[in-house]
């Protein structure tokens, strides 16, 4: 869920105090960080206890991603003034962001008490709601904040990204079109018709983007939003020149204010390779919780674990979730790891997985007994889910190289895929993934069952019953008729999942070929191998 601030950084609110403070605030509203950073540092090394400089470096450090130390700021700025509503504020956020739903709906609680009429504050309840999957709570307080404010873009935007979720496409659209009737160049709305990947963009749609994108006084962000619809634009004409000319823009620009480096993603594959040998597996065995609800769908994004996670959802005995942060969350506070993993106390593996189990408990709104985690980045810590779930399932769905990152690369993500705006890394990444993939098939043989989404598209039945196998379920028809199953799906594909069996993305990429050498040169022999590892 993007655009769910509780606040906007301003000069306005900082013109009686030091100027750096002005300056920085300048510099976080046209997104230059690295502008931001010194002043702020300047300014809490003159008076460590002025607030208003902690609150904006806190949002700075949120907005590359260091949540960890937006936390912590947040809270010493409450601590110092506890009715510092923008810092609290700004803490929901960051807890909404961190997967912590529930706590950030505490924060805004105490928020929403001190400054009653802010539309910000009810977008972000109404988020916060989705994000438990209390949908209809959400859908009621969006409604009423756009009957007090109707003129509110961005509110309408985020309500039709929740109409998205709840399969109400055609009121999803409509929601969108008021969003982009009261603010033309708001790209994240243009980009959120484009990403319905079942709207096609008339003349004067293309013609309202371009003219929005020559404006000179576009924000970087409505910019790459626009690129990234234009190219979507493009590409549905057949003209994939065009449509890759927009596509790489919108990725540079996304780019340079993300960032990524790849060498890192290849050293914390090496660590996992090196930690998580035979001997470090088998001595460690047993000890996790033996809980069998969960199964985790992992890999790339855009292989088709959506298709997974709806087809399993389709099943009497299992409920789908989505994209949880909890893995992630829980391997980052052993420190040292993954090394460290090695040495944890005895039944502390256990604690992790029954800590795995609370975390998650608030997305289960039915009594089916399993559940899905969709988050397709935990293809990273397949031993750490094995050793603290022993019991848990786990599928990798994984697809043709060039058709995943392609797909990758034309997508937009709101935050969290910072390999996906080069084909470079892109490839780099792909081929790490593959690498630890293969070690895990190796050290813990017959734990992961492999998803070809070229084979789910060719013999649907046979890998269907091979899935619902590997999770000990019987075979239910629902799951061949998954596109009529009704359920929330957050992710980009949740239009392509409510039709038959989607076959046009084994072929997409093709049309881009001449332009993806980078790429290839990028993935080297993890491409001619495939499906296979090396």
């Amino acid at each position: 869920m993007a655009n769910v601030t509780t606040s906007t950084t301003a000069a306005s609110p900082f013109a009686a105090y030091d100027p750096r403070l002005v300056r920085a605030a300048l510099a976080m509203n046209e997104n230059d960080l690295p502008a931001a950073e010194p002043l702020l540092r300047a300014l809490l090394k003159d008076d460590p206890f002025d607030v208003r400089a902690i609150r904006l470096f806190a949002e700075l450090a949120g907005r590359i991603g260091r949540y960890t130390d937006a936390e912590n700021l947040l809270r010493r700025a409450i601590e110092l003034a506890p009715h510092f509503t923008p810092a609290r504020a700004n803490l929901a956020l960051v807890l909404y962001r961190t997967n912590r739903a529930p706590e950030a709906l505490e924060e805004l609680a105490k928020v929403t008490a001190d400054d009653p009429d802010n539309v910000g504050h009810a977008n972000l309840q109404a988020a916060a709601y989705g994000r438990l999957g209390e949908f209809d709570e959400a859908l009621a307080l969006y409604e009423q904040v756009l009957r007090q404010a109707p003129d509110q873009p961005r509110v309408w935007m985020s309500y039709g990204h929740m109409l998205k979720t709840v399969g109400r496409q055609a009121d999803g659209i409509v929601a969108y079109r008021q969003a982009i009737a009261l603010l033309p160049v708001l790209g994240e709305a243009w980009w959120s018709l484009a990403n319905l990947k079942t709207v096609r963009f008339t003349d004067q749609d293309i013609a309202a983007m371009e003219a929005a994108l020559a404006r000179d006084d576009l924000t970087p962000e409505d910019r790459w939003h626009l690129d990234f619809a234009l190219g979507k634009a493009f590409e549905d004409r057949e003209q994939p020149e065009a449509a890759f000319r927009h596509y790489s823009a919108g990725n540079e620009l996304r780019r340079r204010r993300m960032p990524y480096n790849a060498e890192d993603t290849t050293q914390n594959v090496d660590a996992a390779i090196a930690t998580f040998t035979p001997a470090m597996l088998s001595g460690l065995a047993g000890q996790g919780c033996d809980a069998p609800d969960p199964i985790f769908v992992l890999g790339m994004p855009r292989a088709g674990s959506t298709l997974v996670e709806q087809i399993l959802a389709s099943h009497s005995q299992v409920e789908g979730t989505s994209e949880l942060a909890d893995i992630g969350f829980l391997a980052r506070q052993i420190e040292g790891y993954p090394a460290a993993t090695a040495s944890l106390p005895m039944g502390e593996l256990r604690k992790l997985g029954e800590a795995y189990l609370s975390r998650t408990r608030v997305q289960r709104h039915t009594s089916r007994p399993l559940f899905i985690d969709k988050m397709p980045n935990n293809w990273l810590h397949v031993p750490f889910i094995h050793l603290i779930l022993p019991n848990a399932r786990i599928i990798d769905a994984r697809r043709h190289p060039l058709a995943c990152c392609f797909s990758n690369f034309k997508q937009h993500f709101a935050r969290g895929q910072g390999f996906s705006y080069s084909l470079d890394d892109m490839g780099r990444y792909y081929r790490d993934y593959v690498r630890a993939m293969a070690h895990y098939d190796r050290v813990l043989p017959g734990v992961v069952h492999r998803v070809i989404y070229e084979r789910m598209v060719e013999d649907t039945e046979t890998e269907v019953r091979a899935l619902l196998h590997h999770c000990g379920l019987p075979f239910e028809e629902a799951c061949l008729a998954f596109h009529k199953t009704e359920r929330a799906v957050r992710t980009a594909s949740s239009e392509q999942v409510r039709q038959p069996i989607f076959r046009d993305g084994t072929e997409a990429w093709k049309a881009f070929e001449p332009w993806l050498g980078p790429l290839k040169a990028a993935l080297g022999p993890v491409l001619s191998a495939y499906p296979e590892a090396l």
